[in-house]
């Protein structure tokens, strides 16, 4: 089930794993008839922290990763969906992000709640897992994850809060440029599109809140013409308008993966 300050959605989640390949689906109980698929590799993070140092992601530098960026607070006489669960709290350093709590099945480490909230306190969002059928650990090999090249763009963010750093992402293709950044918990991804005098496509500047993501949009002219700029995610609407105005174009023609758009001075 998940809630947020929109509606109530009762969800149904199938987690399983053949071959090496982990597949999950989440149906969509309510409303129209809708199921999402993901497949990764067993054992293959969702985060990268960088690409540039030859070492593989694994869960304690993630963990290391966070530590820089979130108290973090540890409690394990939790209970959810009548299991024994690890309660983790993840109050953010600063006032860029948002703070996350999750509670992990004691048996599996599965999660089964997860809330995210505010500065104020206030819940943006509480998914919650109502029952879990019968969950078998996995007993087969892990496959070493190959490092993930990170494509470039031409043009960046100069500003990002400390601690986020590009993801893998597919390139929906020549005309549309994206890049996604992660602290380990928050995801933001930007997009940038070029745009034709009569573009039907020209979203309206400003910030709008697609549940519980916001998207912050500008709009810029340059000498190869005028741009859409958009930064979506799971963020305060600050934050995300800050990124999306600091994007600029004035990059050299093949910049490299290590450059400072990765992480940013808080003023």
């Amino acid at each position: 089930m998940a809630i947020d300050s929109v509606d109530v959605r009762t969800l149904a989640l199938s987690h399983r794993i053949k071959d090496g390949i982990r597949q999950q689906v989440v149906q969509y109980l309510d409303g129209p008839s809708v199921s999402i698929e993901r497949r990764s590799p067993v054992g293959r993070l969702a985060w990268t922290e960088g690409h540039g140092n030859g070492e593989l992601p694994s869960p304690a530098r993630w963990a290391a990763h966070l530590e820089k960026y979130y108290a973090i607070e540890l409690e394990d006489n939790a209970r959810v969906a009548d299991r024994d669960a690890i309660k983790l709290v993840f109050e953010p350093r600063d006032q860029w992000r948002f703070s996350h709590e999750w509670w992990l099945d004691g048996d599996t480490g599965l999660l089964l709640k997860h809330v995210l909230s505010d500065h104020q306190g206030r819940i943006i969002e509480t998914f919650q897992i109502t029952q879990l059928q019968s969950p078998e650990k996995y007993t087969g090999s892990v496959r070493a994850a190959t490092p993930i090249v990170i494509g470039s763009t031409p043009w960046r963010a100069t500003w990002l809060p400390d601690g986020f750093v590009a993801q893998p992402v597919t390139f929906a293709g020549d005309d549309i440029y994206q890049r996604v950044y992660s602290d380990g918990l928050a995801t933001v991804s930007i997009f940038v599109e070029p745009l034709a005098q009569d573009a039907t496509t020209t979203l309206q500047e400003g910030v709008q809140q697609l549940g519980v993501s916001a998207v912050a949009i500008e709009h810029a002219i340059t000498a190869e013409g005028r741009w859409q700029l958009v930064a979506i995610g799971e963020l305060p609407v600050a934050t995300l308008q800050r990124i999306v105005r600091s994007i600029t174009f004035d990059l050299l023609e093949d910049p490299s993966p290590q450059s400072n758009d990765q992480t940013g001075e808080i003023e």
